[in-house]
């Protein structure tokens, strides 16, 4: 059956719908070769349209019909529908915002230096006067930090520049309690009885020399292969703080141990 598509359709359901799709889109551009890796393709090409991924990658997004159409899709003849076009237009108030609204963080050397930037964002994001809005520039998508300001009443816009520079813009939408929350209560008594408990059903994940945002997505991937009735170790260097709310979310129970500065073991379970 033939596959309709436009500029908005996701990589991921390209990928899923025809087996050559992947080696396809990566003759495109050699920026698309990280789309190999398992855990990058998961990351990326669920949330990446045609029209993204030719931005990134330098091409058209004729270029992405004309190989796609060899596969069988057939390109959709009115092009882009009006609501998925408006979805994505950056926000009006965006468009229009006085730009000493804007907040700007560049966490690109914060992360280039093996850092966590989360201390600097929560700054930031604490210091917001009503009708700001923070920008901050990165190199990738910071899929994690959306998904926890989102729960702090933040939501966001992302543009992507090219391949190395994307920016992410946060603002208010609702009123929640003081973002200072996101330091949140660690759970780390009973690790022990809990490391006891599972000691012969065991899954381990070692993710300190992931770059971000790859330790959550891997830690994410894990749990939901985790074989019921098991728990999963992870090795870590330090406490993932926007990967609690997400385990808060499916229902799942953690134990922290901080073993060392730069040594963070968790335990990650059904309770």
């Amino acid at each position: 059956m033939m596959k309709t598509i436009n500029a908005n359709t996701k990589i991921a359901f390209l990928i899923k719908q025809h087996p050559d799709a992947l080696d396809a889109i990566v003759s495109l551009s050699p920026k698309f070769e990280k789309l190999r890796n398992p855990i990058l393709r998961k990351l990326m090409a669920g949330r990446a349209s045609i029209a993204m991924a030719s931005k990134i990658g330098g091409c058209s997004v004729s270029d992405f019909f004309v190989k796609l159409k060899d596969l069988g899709f057939e390109v959709e003849k009115n092009g882009q529908p009006e609501k998925e076009k408006a979805m994505l237009e950056m926000p009006d108030f965006l468009k229009n915002i006085n730009p000493a609204k804007i907040v700007k963080l560049d966490v690109r050397p914060v992360i280039e230096g093996g850092n966590d930037p989360l201390q600097n964002i929560l700054e930031k994001i604490k210091t917001l006067q009503p009708g700001e809005v923070l920008e901050i520039v990165n190199t990738f998508e910071p899929t994690p930090l959306i998904f926890l300001l989102k729960k702090q009443g933040f939501d966001s816009y992302v543009e992507v520049i090219n391949e190395n520079l994307i920016q992410t813009y946060f603002y208010r939408v609702k009123e929640t309690s003081p973002t200072g929350d996101l330091s949140m209560n660690v759970k780390s008594s009973g690790w022990e009885e809990v490391l006891q408990r599972y000691s012969n059903r065991l899954q381990t994940v070692d993710v300190r020399q992931l770059q971000m945002p790859l330790p959550m997505m891997t830690i994410l991937e894990a749990v939901d292969k985790l074989p019921e009735g098991n728990a999963l170790f992870v090795y870590h260097k330090r406490i993932p703080v926007f990967l609690l709310p997400e385990l808060a979310e499916r229902k799942l129970d953690y134990r922290i141990n901080e073993v060392c500065e730069g040594e963070v073991h968790l335990l990650i379970f059904k309770p």
